[in-house]
């Protein structure tokens, strides 16, 4: 009798590059609104490191700059979700 195996092959998603460190012309400054709302989703919360690809050392600066710029009134701590 035959066996009808199936393998699996595993893909490996391509490793993610933290784009802070191979741009060095992007800041991160609270005031550029456009470039932190790349990195919060549409709740309003910060994209996790895994997700963004971030290095450490920016991904610190990135919440930092989103939080700074959420105090500002530049970014909404919450969606705006109506109420009926």
């Amino acid at each position: 009798m035959e066996d009808n195996i199936t393998v699996k092959k595993r893909v490996f998603p391509r490793k993610k590059i933290c784009r802070f460190c191979v741009d060095s012309s992007l800041t991160l400054d609270y005031k550029n609104a456009e470039l932190l709302k790349q990195f919060i989703n549409e709740k309003g919360m910060i994209l996790h490191r895994r997700q963004t690809g971030n290095c450490a050392y920016h991904q610190r600066r990135l919440t930092t700059a989103i939080k700074q710029a959420r105090i500002m009134a530049l970014l909404p701590f919450t969606a705006d979700v109506e109420i009926d």
